[in-house]
């Protein structure tokens, strides 16, 4: 699969020896990473690349993206798809920057730049789940397009219909 492209920023999708070392934290001599990259939040996110592939998933196109800067290379976070389309077309996305990185405007960069992709891809409806606690992450989720359609307890549920993957 071929890298995501946006004005700034270059979405990678993940190879099995690339999430092995985000999974573990530590870089190989060709990584560049951003201060604070990999966070958890990313470090998960490899391990379920990684089951998946182990499981004999096919990732592709539905899978995880290393969030790079277009001007240095830099990885600053991750974002990726929980699996392919379920049985009613739908995909969910999680997705986290390093700290260094945030407020800036790529978490809506990355998010656009998979949604439109899962629409290409013919998924017919994008979903997303962030905390009550992370104003900033709804923030992202609403300037996407996506709308709360339910709470749970702690958890906020978006989501944004993508008319047929049209």
């Amino acid at each position: 699969m071929d890298d995501l492209l946006t004005e700034r920023l270059t979405l990678h999708p993940f190879t099995p020896e690339e999430a092995g070392r985000v999974a573990a934290g530590e870089p190989g001599p060709a990584d560049h990473w951003a201060p604070g990259y990999p966070a958890e939040g990313e470090r998960t996110g490899a391990r379920m690349f990684l089951k998946g592939c182990q499981d004999g998933q096919d990732p592709h196109p539905f899978g995880n993206f290393e969030i790079r800067r277009r001007t240095d290379g830099a990885a600053i976070g991750g974002i990726g798809f929980h699996g392919g389309p379920d049985d009613t077309g739908a995909v969910e996305v999680g997705y986290g920057l390093a700290e260094t990185e945030r407020g800036q405007g790529y978490a809506t960069e990355a998010v656009l730049a998979v949604l439109a992709h899962a629409r290409a891809a013919g998924a017919r409806v994008f979903r997303a789940e962030t905390t009550v606690e992370n104003a900033a992450s709804q923030g992202v989720l609403r300037k996407a397009g996506l709308a709360l359609v339910r709470t749970d307890g702690d958890a906020l549920h978006f989501e944004l219909p993508l008319v047929g993957g049209e």
